[in-house]
């Protein structure tokens, strides 16, 4: 049996390459906490140059920088608008109600993953005692594997903006989105405050992402890290890792995009499987019968694919799937199906 896994859960289980291992390896460190770890100084300002902004923060995970900007823009009582399948209020443990009293106002996803601007506008609180106080837009992209086009992007910032809110973009996956659109990811971040950029996905580190904003944003977003246990000490060597996946790892992601299409339409070709819709990057959706989930998951186990089998199945590609191995899944799905019943 081979040693090699094809893993299509996330492209959160990816490996450092051995050219990022030895980034690591070679880092200079220092304190971060007091501000002197070289590494993480040089990843935060080549973060902020890249995605157009004055300054960034290193922290843990996408969940810290989101809650971080969260708080750095509202104050107790006071709530932000969000999508109602976006990550920062579906999947972050409701951390922005529960650490920040900041109360999240949902609001139904449209098909294509925006949030219609005529229900932006519907959502946004008068200047009343009775209400929350409306403070923040927060959208996401790409969300669900979904890209958010420049010109909706544009119009919802412009709204929010002119109705006196700050916009912040959980851009957990936003270099995939300026992949596909073939921008730059300055365009693909424009009209937000702040944004959230996450390492460790597609583009492959272990651990980490980045905060972008306005110098003083950033100064008070550091005292929130601190507190939310994201202090780290000599944390150049996670850093380094960041860096190389900033610098080697962005335009190669539309190699996961070309591979993403073609599992998609491998699997489009079995009668029992239904695509929901084409992937835009790297990430799609299926459905398959019931009855089939514990089988498929089984025979996906005997032929070292891991995957989270269900009704409704998310695929995602990533630096650690190649074309073989799309062909590879192709194969083990269609003589499981070809079998089964």
């Amino acid at each position: 049996m081979s040693e090699h896994w094809i893993d299509l859960r996330s492209d959160t289980v990816t490996q450092p390459s051995s050219a990022m291992r030895a980034a690591m390896q070679g880092a200079e460190v220092g304190d971060d906490v007091y501000g002197d770890d070289p590494t993480v100084n040089r990843l935060q300002d080549t973060a902020a140059e890249m995605f157009g902004y004055e300054a960034a923060l290193f922290a843990p995970s996408g969940t810290q920088t989101n809650l971080i900007a969260l708080m750095v823009h509202c104050g107790r009582g006071d709530e932000y608008l969000v999508g109602q399948e976006a990550h920062t209020f579906k999947y972050e443990g409701g951390g922005a109600a529960v650490l920040g009293s900041i109360q999240p106002q949902p609001i139904a996803n449209q098909p294509d993953g925006s949030i219609a601007l005529a229900n932006i506008e519907a959502y946004i609180k008068p200047d009343d005692i009775h209400f929350a106080r409306t403070r923040v837009l927060a959208l996401e992209n790409t969300i669900g594997g979904r890209v958010l086009g420049t010109d909706y992007i544009a119009a919802a910032t412009r709204l929010a903006h002119e109705r006196g809110l700050v916009t912040h973009l959980d851009g957990a996956r936003i270099c995939n989105a300026a992949v596909k659109q073939g921008i730059s990811l300055r365009e693909a971040t424009a009209g937000f405050d702040t944004v959230s950029v996450c390492l460790s996905k597609g583009l492959g580190a272990p651990v980490g992402s980045v905060l972008c904003g306005p110098k003083k944003f950033i100064e008070q977003g550091k005292r929130w890290r601190k507190m939310l246990g994201g202090g780290m000490r000599q944390a150049g060597i996670l850093a380094a890792a960041g860096l190389y996946a900033l610098e080697h790892n962005i335009e190669r992601l539309a190699e996961d995009h070309v591979n993403a299409a073609a599992l998609a339409k491998g699997l489009a070709s079995i009668e029992a499987i239904r695509i929901i819709a084409a992937p835009q990057t790297n990430i799609f959706w299926l459905d398959i019968p019931a009855a089939a989930c514990e089988p498929l998951r089984a025979a996906l186990e005997r032929e070292q694919i891991r995957a989270t089998v269900g009704p409704r199945m998310r695929l995602v590609t990533h630096l650690d799937v190649s074309a073989a191995d799309v062909e590879r899944t192709i194969s083990v799905f269609t003589a499981f199906f070809k079998d089964w019943q």
